[in-house]
């Protein structure tokens, strides 16, 4: 080709890539030329002759559960877009595999960058992940990473928010059921919402009663079991409000189990704003989970000057130091009415 177009090799190499060192007519020639020559250039190519790998790490604790694939999906659209591939990491609960993920030395030489998805960091973790020293940026609360911008909701807000909604209505006995602090995908999830449904009631002038707290899997069957455990403690709460809407779905079914009916003998409210939230009718806080997952891939591809063509995420003053937090909003649903008179 270069040859053909009567250049250097290191010319139609700066031709092809686009770079500004190269005269528009010299260009011209070297793409005649590439297509006389039925030339395509090769992305993974062009990348490793660049030193870059074209491809970003994404690591999650569970992709099957509904949060983690929203942004997943979200993230690998952005990536796509961008020219860039995912590589994802799905711990499962297997110490085995994060310890190869997050703490295999070499990880550099196959990834460009990394994002961690409400993934929990140790000590030795945070250390091997600062001898990397690849870009990256986390999603959602919990443990941060040096340097590394962070994405997240208020979950002490939207906690406080489903509360209050029970609330407003004129729900007193308000049920909790949160996350298993020995559950890898509580995190620390379950402490702030657990804070901000403490929080709503405490502004109410309403007591917490640890009698209606209740700790178990962020799953359908977490919720069902947190629920039927509540039910058996005695007389039943009014409202329950669910640390997730997967939680939500099952205290709304524990409660059909037995006969209740909800809103009218209880009323249920969750937060996500889950897929299925809709098809049930329940009540929720709804957080932006793919949009969290698009800006946190823009965030962590724009250092490395990659961007997709057209319009952008706004960046909402994003970084390093102070996490970009985005709103949630209540969505008032069939699940929540005021308790019933007696």
């Amino acid at each position: 080709m270069a040859r053909l177009a009567g250049v250097s090799t290191a010319t139609v190499s700066r031709a092809l890539r686009g770079l500004p060192t190269v005269s528009a007519a010299t260009r011209r020639r070297v793409l005649a030329a590439a297509e006389q020559l039925d030339y395509e250039v090769s992305p993974s190519a062009s990348r490793l002759a660049g030193g870059r790998t074209g491809t970003v790490a994404v690591v999650v604790p569970r992709i099957t559960r509904w949060f983690f694939s929203t942004v997943v999906e979200a993230v690998e659209e952005y990536l796509h877009q961008s020219g860039y591939d995912l590589l994802l990491y799905n711990l499962g609960g297997r110490e085995q595999v994060r310890q190869r993920v997050l703490r295999t030395a070499n990880l550099h030489k196959r990834v460009d960058a990394m994002m961690l998805v409400a993934t929990p960091l140790r000590p030795a973790d945070l250390t091997a992940l600062a001898t990397l020293e690849l870009p990256g940026v986390t999603i959602s609360s919990g443990s941060r990473v040096p340097n590394w911008p962070c994405v997240r909701i208020d979950d002490v807000a939207a906690a406080r928010v489903a509360t209050k909604h029970l609330i407003d209505l004129g729900h007193h006995r308000i049920a909790h059921i949160s996350g298993d602090p020995d559950d890898e995908l509580a995190f620390t999830t379950h402490l702030d919402r657990r804070r901000g449904y403490q929080a709503a009631l405490r502004s109410a002038g309403l007591r917490p009663d640890p009698t209606l707290d209740i700790e178990s899997t962020f799953t359908i069957d977490g919720g069902n079991r947190a629920t039927a455990e509540l039910l058996a403690r005695g007389e039943p709460p009014t409202a329950i409000v669910a640390a997730c809407d997967e939680m939500a779905m099952g205290a709304m079914t524990a409660l059909r189990d037995v006969g209740l009916r909800v809103p009218q003998d209880v009323s249920v409210v969750g937060i996500d704003d889950h897929d299925l939230a809709g098809v049930l009718g329940l009540s929720t806080v709804a957080q932006p989970a793919a949009e969290q997952g698009r800006l946190a891939a823009q965030m962590l591809l724009d250092p490395l000057g990659a961007r997709p063509p057209g319009p952008i995420v706004s960046q909402r003053g994003a970084g390093c130091d102070t996490p970009v937090v985005l709103p949630t909003r209540l969505v008032v649903r069939d699940s929540t009415a005021p308790p019933r008179a007696h």
